[in-house]
């Protein structure tokens, strides 16, 4: 049975069942997890130990277990000050390898801490490495500006990376072009792999049905904003578009913003929740907003399939999953042309790309789709076949389990020897 280590130092498989503010990576390494599992692999998950009270080691799924790894205190810290603990989080890594002896056929690292720890421990075991960015400092910059509190040094972190590692993983067309054009890449090294959604947890429900368990009336239209209460996730842009599509384009239209949380401590989305419900009632749209809070996993699926259109329209987006997750629940979608989302939603056919922070554009596409409800089921229906044919985290895993293959072959032909061959991922697919 081959054997991947999947390194996430900051986002772990167990938060996902916090809520979609968990983060799009901790529900991507928990995806991805399973499936490798259930495609024949024996998975170890290396996170960081933020809570005191849990386990060195637990056995969370069949062949799959997740390591907690004791970096800078047992507490939930932001992402952005974990850097200085990367170097113990690197060396326990190595140590658990040699006294355990695992012989792991690839490591998996997600995100650039992850990969700054894992480079060392892959040069030093023999094993090959691949990594998945999930954001790149350099486009994070861009964008953010002075609200990116990561250091400078994340850059020529991030350079050595793509330097040195087996292999890039892509997300979409967009992050392979940013890896080549801002960190010169070489293109022979990377491999283009989506994100997903799970059939099994997102499926269409009966519209109607979905509203009266969420209390939502029948006779309005009504919107979707799923994601972290973040600045740059652009919520205020939908916002104020629904001010003007409500004041300019005489639509009857209501706002559900799920995500946030209210509570202290490097958690709390208070602050930007605050400034949201300013911004609602500058509109003149506040009693129109509905601010819901985080949701579990198990019920996002009403909300998308109760929404009449899915909203997002961030500055920037790595990938993006909760558009696919809509796309899977037949809603069509509006997002910002950017990053993933320009690669997930197809313009005029599962839904529309618009710029971010530019809410009269929004305002205008969200008109088109109220006044046209046959062309937002056209588009709703399109997009879940696209989510079906494209997106599933069982896909998703085949398509890493072909890169893992790859690397494994290489290093095995490379040392003069090989492994019994393993049956085909896709048949047992």
């Amino acid at each position: 049975m081959r054997r991947i280590a999947i390194v996430s130092e900051h986002a772990s498989p167990l938060a996902q069942l916090g809520g979609i503010d968990s983060g799009g990576q901790n529900v991507y390494v928990a995806n991805v997890a399973r499936q490798l599992s259930r495609h024949g692999y024996c998975v170890d998950v290396f996170t960081r130990l933020d809570n005191p009270y849990l386990p060195n080691e637990m056995d969370w799924d069949d062949n799959v277990r997740i390591i907690h790894v004791p970096a800078g205190p047992a507490r939930q810290l932001p992402k952005e000050s974990l850097l200085p603990y990367m170097d113990d989080f690197g060396a326990y890594l190595l140590d658990y390898i040699r006294e355990n002896a695992p012989q792991y056929d690839v490591i998996h690292a997600n995100f650039f801490m992850s990969a700054m720890a894992a480079l060392p421990v892959a040069r030093h075991t023999g094993t090959p490495l691949a990594v998945t960015f999930h954001a790149l400092g350099k486009v994070r910059r861009m964008h953010q500006a002075s609200a990116d509190l990561f250091p400078d040094s994340r850059f020529r972190i991030e350079e050595d990376i793509v330097r040195d590692a087996d292999c890039l993983i892509a997300e979409c067309p967009q992050d392979r072009q940013d890896l080549i054009a801002l960190y010169d890449a070489d293109p022979a090294r990377i491999r283009m792999v989506p994100c997903g959604y799970d059939p099994d947890e997102l499926q269409t429900l009966d519209q109607r049905q979905a509203r009266r368990l969420l209390g939502w009336d029948d006779g309005v239209f009504h919107m979707l904003q799923l994601g972290r209460m973040v600045p740059r996730k652009g919520v205020d842009n939908v916002i104020r578009a629904l001010g003007r599509l409500r004041h300019k384009h005489g639509i009857d239209a209501r706002l559900c913003v799920v995500g946030g949380r209210t509570g202290n401590g490097v958690e709390g989305d208070a602050p930007e929740l605050n400034r949201l419900a300013d911004i609602a009632r500058q509109e003149k749209v506040a009693d129109h907003v509905e601010f819901t809070g985080s949701r579990s996993r198990n019920v996002l699926n009403r909300y998308y399939s109760a929404a009449d259109v899915f909203v997002t329209t961030p500055w920037y987006e790595p990938f993006g999953i909760t558009p696919i997750e809509a796309m899977a629940c037949s809603r069509p979608v509006i997002g910002s042309d950017t990053g993933g989302i320009r690669y997930t939603v197809v313009h005029g056919r599962t839904g529309f790309l618009v710029p971010p922070k530019d809410p009269d554009a929004l305002a205008a596409r969200l008109a088109t789709l109220a006044q046209d409800h046959g062309l937002a089921v056209k588009m709703g229906l399109a997009g879940a076949r696209r989510a079906q044919e494209m997106f599933t985290w069982s896909r998703v895993a085949l398509q890493l389990a072909d890169v893992f293959e790859e690397l494994g072959h290489e290093r095995e032909t490379a040392q003069g020897w090989s492994r019994p061959a393993v049956e085909s991922l896709h048949l047992a697919s």
